[in-house]
């Protein structure tokens, strides 16, 4: 039944909706974009936190006399920590709630990316460090919550604007470190605790429930008075929109845990969303660290300013981080008309061809336009790529273990993102290097071309959704799933004719 003929039925005919429906009808509006704010501000956090790793690991090495391996695992402590964090807060979110989950991962990483500044020694410090990262494991939450609350008609583009938050953190923690790390590095890590402070304060302020959360606990009064104030301050008549005969439909009820994961209904989705995650961490993290290593050979070796501070190019930086907004501009224009499968494929295995050739010829040449070109455009297929990964991930999956579903796959790339200094650095030579990457491309490509398509889809109504219909090939071996818009995708089966 078509939303808007339900607007029109006054009489006393009950009517039941989905919460899809009831979020179309509302549309986009400034109950959205406030949402926006609070989650993509956590992105400008993640992004801070782990970008301001090089710079602390290097300024701190020099002033306080660490060791090689004590420098990098003050920078594994956070990916440690944020491997724990994406588990407990992904079981978290879906058992207590979004708001909750967000609420605390906000609070964590302020409170002990604060208590940074005042550490007086190395263990000290990197007990911080990782609680930082386990609150940055949770902001895999503030993400879903956005998702949950954006209709399918923009869905797509809407979800994508969170990653400039990304970008913002990433440029602005090169400025803070050039404003404040010649006078404290101190100030620098206070600075970079800020936007997930702000972030906090307004999830307080401006961030529900999500009403897909609350309904899959029959919580159906709550999910509607969230519903109306949304629909309020995008400027519709609640009253109209939700009149009395109008309820919600119930969402899904499951117990979810992290076994649910491996069940026959999600296994073959997870495992390939797993390796996605796995190969685009490595991929992103291994490309600016191969990036830097081409670039900047003797980094440990370049001199100190006058107060022991090691020397940046920020200039570099900046370049380096700008092809992200060039990244992110393109697939904002492509995902919704390529769909989400082909931009994943596309972008990670121009990104792997891209870095593999720049290996290569960092080795033979030292023409720094060449190189520099290079280098541009695999960040910004390293950023495509990961944009529509992201998207995708909170498309899959449905309600009930979306969060736990989506931390998984989080932890699979923070995994990822803890060996790829191993695999990059050390002393294997660029053309190694290239190598590795590139295989670990064509790795992620191929796990990516086997999820399935939810361009233009209800949330979580995907190709393992019930209500999918199947139909056995003639071998007995496979199946078509058709959907209502016509659209087939082959996969492997379970025994029975229709999943549930």
């Amino acid at each position: 039944m078509a939303y808007g003929a339900i607007m029109n039925n006054q009489s006393n005919e009950q009517t039941v909706i989905s919460v899809d429906d009831a979020i179309e009808a509302i549309g986009m509006g400034p109950f959205q974009r406030r949402v926006l704010w609070a989650a993509g501000l956590c992105f400008t956090a993640d992004a801070t936190e782990v970008m301001l790793l090089s710079f602390l690991s290097l300024t701190l090495q020099s002033e306080w006399g660490l060791t090689d391996m004590q420098a990098a695992n003050m920078t594994a402590c956070v990916f440690a920590g944020s491997l724990v964090g994406t588990l407990f807060f992904g079981f978290y979110g879906d058992h207590y709630g979004r708001r909750p989950a967000f609420l605390l991962a906000c609070a964590l990483i302020s409170l002990f990316g604060l208590a940074t500044a005042f550490a007086t020694g190395y263990p000290t410090l990197v007990g911080f460090r990782f609680m930082v990262g386990f609150g940055v494991g949770g902001l895999v939450v503030p993400f879903d919550v956005f998702a949950e609350f954006l209709p399918t008609s923009h869905r797509g583009v809407k979800l994508l604007h969170i990653e400039y938050f990304w970008t913002a953190g990433s440029l602005a923690t090169p400025l803070f470190a050039y404003l404040t790390l010649e006078t404290s590095w101190r100030i620098f890590v206070v600075l970079c605790a800020v936007p997930c402070l702000i972030s906090g304060i307004m999830g307080i302020c401006l961030v529900p429930e999500s009403p897909r959360w609350l309904l899959s606990r029959g919580r159906h009064e709550e999910a509607k008075s969230i519903l109306r104030s949304a629909a309020s301050a995008n400027g519709i008549d609640p009253d109209t929109l939700f009149h009395a005969n109008v309820t919600l439909k119930d969402e899904e009820v499951e117990s979810s845990n992290f076994l649910d994961l491996l069940s026959q209904k999600w296994r073959r989705n997870t495992l390939f969303l797993w390796g996605t995650w796995l190969g685009y961490a490595v991929g992103y993290y291994g490309t600016i660290l191969a990036v830097t290593r081409i670039f900047d050979d003797d980094a440990m070796n370049d001199a100190q300013n006058d107060n022991g501070v090691p020397h940046f190019n920020y200039q570099a930086i900046f370049v380096s981080a700008s092809a992200e907004i060039l990244g992110l501009m393109v697939v904002i224009n492509t995902v919704d008309s390529l769909g989400r499968v082909p931009s994943q494929v596309m972008s990670y295995l121009f990104g792997g061809t891209l870095l593999f050739t720049l290996s290569i010829l960092s080795t033979v040449t030292s023409n720094s336009a060449v190189l520099t070109t290079l280098s541009f455009f695999s960040r910004a297929f390293e950023m495509m790529g990961s944009c529509v990964t992201w998207v995708s991930t909170a498309e899959i999956y449905t309600t009930e273990v979306r969060t736990t579903g989506h931390a998984s796959s989080n932890a699979m790339g923070r995994m990822g993102a803890f060996f790829s200094p191993y695999l990059v650095g050390g002393n294997n030579s660029m053309l190694t290097v290239g190598s590795i990457m590139l295989a670990i491309h064509l790795f992620t490509a191929f796990c990516a071309h086997h999820l399935p398509e939810t361009k233009g889809r209800e949330i979580g109504h995907t190709s393992l959704d019930d209500d999918a219909i199947v139909d056995e090939d003639k071998d007995g071996n496979g199946m078509s799933f058709r959907y209502e818009d016509g659209v087939e995708v082959n996969a492997r089966p379970p025994s029975s004719r229709r999943i549930v």
